[in-house]
């Protein structure tokens, strides 16, 4: 093994990743989800919160506050934004290249695991400057970078090794490569939350096995605050408090050896992914990956879809209709026709949710409209890319409009997906919940306007793919704050969270759409 090499592959990993529109991109979305997420105690909400009285927000408590928070979006966001390289190197051609090169197999999955590490770890220090930035403005105390660092080196180090050596092995095997392997890593990444935390939260502050497979470090920050606050009734990731109780200092003391020494074990258990890689990795070899095929493997939703392929019949029709229609209209309806044709399994899925959405009873018609929403969005995360990734664009920017009005046209393809999908629910509130049933509107308004304008100015699904996939896990186990009640399922939006939705969605669109004149 060259390590001279491994420096040189992981260095211009990290060059080719840091001067990516959509690094740029990321790094927003970090500080403002990390901003947004804390909650300011004078709204009578805490980040911590033990036996209803809230933690102070000291240099500790912010940081084993925000880190255990940081788990979730890291964990899966992580993931989305370490992945698609090997993709990169199949449609540029770069493939072929390295494929015929001497260099090893181990020497250039290390080489590339490490630039991701570092990446990854550069957005989990652009997070901790954010939250020490945040500590100046509502924190107690003095600032203490040497306690955040700490927390967020025994919380977050094995999380960025794990999410790094998953990234790995999913590029380097082609069954795992496309949206079917990134769906398959988000059910993984939630049944790991679903196995540690309640084995944690069940026993009472004390050590388990369990924890080893703590990749995500939730039940790690867990069991330190039970340990710290003396208590097991606490409140993690926030919570109402009792203003007419005194306050409680979470210490900085909080790392017992054990539980120290179970961390570094996760951190070695995290780069079994990584060793796995090496055997399966297709080293660019043509009869396993393709260029047609780059973004798009025989992963199980590919082979859903080939069983399914008859279905694509039924909308066939739709692009005789699409070339009748004059203008951008028939545009549209052309973008539709073929995401339902190319993704047989979206027919079945969209006569499926039309048909719950008209027979639910009242009681399930949010997890109808949630179950069509996650569906819909991993459907059309596609949309505004698959044309870079075909290398169609310049075809596709020649036709009536150019490529001003194909962004347009992507986006109001989004946009008539998504009301498909969920207007049967919209329409069934709209007599008894009229605001409930705009909050559906609203929601897949800028939930399209964000999937185009990530997807245009990243060139890749996966940014707004791990945005969406951590809402939905949010969304799925239940929603209080308005604001994360995007489509209305859990009853908690309100005009104000519905007016800051749409104004997201119209400065998404304007974003996306000056970018795209960029002609970047």
């Amino acid at each position: 093994m060259n390590f001279a090499v491994i420096k040189a592959l992981a260095l211009n990993e990290v060059r080719l990743r840091m001067r990516r529109t959509s690094t740029l991109v990321a790094m927003l979305a970090v500080m403002a989800i990390s901003w947004t997420m804390i909650a300011d105690p004078a709204g009578g909400s805490s980040l911590i919160v033990v036996d209803s009285a809230r933690v102070l927000y000291t240099s500790s408590a912010l940081a084993v506050g925000s880190a255990s928070l940081g788990c979730i979006m890291f964990g899966l966001g992580g993931f989305f934004l370490a992945r698609g390289r090997v993709a990169e190197d199949i449609r540029s051609g770069t493939g072929s290249v390295i494929g015929a090169t001497p260099v090893g197999q181990a020497t250039f999955l290390i080489g590339r695991w490490v630039g991701s590490v570092a990446y990854l770890g550069a957005m989990v220090l652009v997070f901790m400057a954010t939250i020490i930035f945040l500590h100046a403005v509502r924190g107690d105390g003095p600032i203490e970078p040497l306690v955040y660092l700490a927390v967020y080196l025994v919380l977050l180090l094995p999380l960025v090794l794990f999410t790094a050596s998953c990234a790995t092995l999913f590029d380097s095997w082609a069954p795992l490569m496309g949206k079917g392997g990134d769906v398959l890593f988000f059910f993984l990444w939630a049944g790991q939350l679903g196995l540690v935390l309640p084995a944690v939260d069940s026993a009472g502050g004390a050590l388990r096995l369990i924890e080893l497979l703590d990749f995500n470090g939730m039940g790690a920050s867990m069991l330190a605050t039970f340990n710290g606050l003396h208590s097991t009734h606490v409140a993690l990731g926030g919570g109402d408090f009792n203003a007419a109780l005194a306050p409680v200092t979470l210490p900085n003391t909080l790392w017992s050896a054990k539980l120290l020494g179970m961390r570094a074990i996760t951190g070695l258990l995290a780069l079994v992914p990584l060793l796995l890689a090496v055997p399966l990795f297709h080293r660019f070899s043509p009869d396993k990956v393709k260029l047609s095929s780059s973004g798009k493997r025989r992963a199980p939703l590919e082979v859903l879809n080939q069983w399914l392929k008859p279905l694509a019949r039924l909308a066939a029709p739709l692009f005789g209709v699409a070339a009748r229609l004059p203008g951008i209209s028939g545009q549209v309806v052309g973008d539709i026709t073929l995401t339902l044709v190319a993704s047989p399994s979206a027919v079945l899925a969209l006569a499926a949710s039309m048909v719950a959405s008209a027979v639910a009873g009242k009681a399930v018609l949010a997890g109808v409209l949630l179950g069509a929403v996650v569906f819909w969005g991993v459907l059309v995360s596609d949309v505004s890319t698959r044309d870079f990734a075909a290398g169609a664009e310049d075809m596709t920017g020649a036709i009536s409009g150019g490529a001003a009005r194909r962004y347009l046209r992507q986006f109001a393809a989004t946009l008539c997906l998504g009301l498909l999908f969920a207007g049967g629910v919209a329409l069934r509130w709209a007599a008894h919940e009229p605001l409930r049933a705009l909050a559906v509107v609203a929601g897949v308004a800028s939930l399209s306007a964000l999937a185009t304008m990530f997807g245009r100015c990243s060139r890749t699904t996966r940014l707004f793919m791990g945005l969406f996939l951590f809402w939905s896990y949010v969304a799925l186990n239940g929603i209080k704050a308005p604001l994360l009640d995007i489509v209305g399922s859990g009853a908690v939006a309100n005009a104000q969270s519905m007016a800051l939705w749409l104004a997201v969605a119209g400065a998404a669109l304007a974003a996306g759409y000056w970018w795209n004149g960029r002609g970047v």
